[in-house]
């Protein structure tokens, strides 16, 4: 039984799960939108929101935390100049999941996963 433990596994092990969502949160905030399953959009949303509120804080403490998930130095520069300004009034919220219907090959549930305008 799995009680009290949180976040989704997806069948993965625990470096590789870290190096997925990495991936998928650099590339969300390099292409503002991507296409992909709705588990892993489910488990990216919080990582990738608190990314977010890290940029609106702004300084040298948040950046280097930040730093840790997001390794393009030009993406972590898009993120606390361009996306901070543009969620600076925003409580929270920043990523929305549409969704597209199922994948041919598997039927896996595909997603839109985009920030908010």
């Amino acid at each position: 039984m799995r009680h009290r433990i949180a976040g989704r596994r997806l069948g993965r092990s625990s470096a590789h799960r870290k190096s997925l969502f990495r991936n998928l949160a650099t590339d969300l905030f390099r292409h503002e939108r991507i296409r992909t399953t709705e588990a892993k959009a489910k488990a990216i949303r919080p990582q990738a929101e608190r990314l977010i509120t890290l940029a609106k804080r702004g300084d040298l403490h948040s950046r280097r935390l930040a730093a840790r998930d997001v390794k393009d130095p030009e993406i972590l520069r898009k993120l606390f100049d361009d996306l901070a300004e543009r969620y600076e009034d925003r409580e929270g919220g920043y990523i929305r999941i549409h969704k597209l219907g199922l994948r041919k090959g598997d039927a896996a549930p595909l997603v839109l996963l985009s920030l908010v305008e």
